[in-house]
C-alpha cells in the first residue's frame, strides 16, 4: 500500500525484511557507479533501499565511512582473484591489472584511495605486491621502495585513466578524443618536437589497458637488476 505525506504526494511504504550491510554497500557501489560521489548521499540511499536512516547508520556510521567501505569492496575483489599458484612474474601482473580494471570500472576508488591510502584492502594489496616482490628474489632493502613504485603507478594511471574518461563522458568518445589528439601532435613542428611528431600516429590507435601492461613489464624488468 502507497502512503502519503500531508501534502498528498506519494511515498514509498518501507521494507519489512532486515537489510544486510552486504545489501547496504552492494546499492552504494551501484549509486556511485552510476552518478559518482555526488550520487551517494544517505538520503538517496534510503529512498533506493524503503528504509529509514535508523537501518543505514545501525551498519555504517556516515556517508565518510560508507564511501570507504565500499572501496574496500571492490579491491577487496582483486586481490582475493589473483592467482595464487602462478608464477610470480604472472601474479604481479595479474594482481596490477586487476587493480587498474578495477578503478577503471569503479573510477571514484581512485579518488577514495588516495584520500585514505591506509585503508585495508589497499593495505591487502600492498602486502600482496610485496610478497611477490620477495618470491621474485628483489633484496628487502630495495622491496619497499619498488612496491611503493608499483603501487603508485598503478593507481595513478588508473586514476588518469578513470578521470580522462569522466572528461570525455556526454562530451566525445575515446576514438575521437584521440584522433583530435593525434591531429594536434601531427602539426607540431618536427624539429622542436620530433618525438611527439612522430609518435602521433601511434597515439591515435593506442590501447590503455595495453600500454599499462607495457609499463608493468618495464617495471618487472627493471626489478631484475635489484636482485
Amino acid at each position: 500500500m502507497v502512503k502519503r505525506t500531508a501534502k498528498g504526494s506519494a511515498r514509498s511504504p518501507r521494507r519489512t525484511d532486515s537489510l544486510s550491510r552486504e545489501l547496504i554497500i552492494q546499492t552504494a557501489i551501484e549509486m556511485l557507479d552510476s552518478g559518482g560521489e555526488k550520487a551517494l548521499t544517505l538520503r538517496a540511499l534510503t529512498v533506493r533501499l524503503s528504509t529509514g536512516y535508523g537501518a543505514i547508520y545501525h551498519h555504517v556510521a556516515d556517508k565518510g565511512d560508507l564511501l570507504a567501505t565500499a572501496a574496500d569492496e571492490v579491491i577487496r575483489g582483486v586481490v582475493s582473484g589473483a592467482v595464487a599458484d602462478a608464477d610470480p612474474r604472472t601474479a604481479l601482473r595479474v594482481l596490477a591489472l586487476g587493480l587498474f580494471d578495477a578503478i577503471d570500472a569503479h573510477p571514484w576508488v581512485g579518488a577514495e584511495f588516495s584520500r585514505q591510502p591506509w585503508r585495508p584492502a589497499l593495505l591487502d594489496f600492498y602486502e600482496g605486491v610485496g610478497r611477490l616482490l620477495d618470491a621474485l628474489g628483489v633484496p628487502e632493502k630495495a622491496r619497499f621502495d619498488a612496491a611503493g613504485t608499483l603501487v603508485n603507478y598503478v593507481l595513478g594511471v588508473a586514476a588518469q585513466n578513470a578521470a580522462n574518461a569522466r572528461l570525455r563522458a556526454g562530451d566525445t568518445d575515446r576514438e575521437a578524443f584521440l584522433e583530435d589528439a593525434a591531429t594536434q601532435w601531427a602539426e607540431l613542428d618536427p624539429g622542436r618536437y620530433p618525438f611527439v611528431h612522430a609518435a602521433a600516429t601511434q597515439l591515435g590507435e593506442h590501447d590503455d589497458r595495453e600500454q599499462f601492461l607495457v609499463g608493468i613489464d618495464i617495471f618487472l624488468a627493471g626489478i631484475s637488476a635489484l636482485r
